[in-house]
């Protein structure tokens, strides 16, 4: 698992509001959101826009989780940084996107 490799420690959220009070009371590297939200099935891209439009908390790194090109693209377009498919969260590519946020200076 991803973050294993890293030694993060993952915050679940479940909403924008939620996300957004994590964020506010936290120091969060980086921001995975699914493109639904498991309870509710909502967008997680309203979720990812709601980050990156805040000034506050605007510059902390935000991936969509998606396999669908063109909702990577809209997240993109929205100020977050291209993320990657369930099913390839254990790949070496993903790894290599999570890095430059997760690395940590004593790996």
């Amino acid at each position: 698992m991803v973050s294993n490799h890293f030694g993060a420690s993952v915050v679940q959220s479940h909403g924008v509001e939620d996300t957004l009070e994590i964020l506010r009371n936290q120091s969060v590297d980086l921001v995975t959101v699914n493109r639904k939200l498991d309870r509710d099935y909502s967008d997680g891209l309203d979720v990812a826009v709601a980050i990156k439009s805040d000034p506050e908390l605007g510059s902390v790194p935000v991936m969509l989780v998606t396999n669908y090109d063109e909702h990577q693209e809209t997240a993109i377009a929205a100020g977050c940084v291209r993320g990657f498919g369930k099913l390839a969260i254990k790949d070496p590519e993903t790894r290599q996107l999570m890095e430059p946020f997760l690395a940590s200076e004593t790996e």
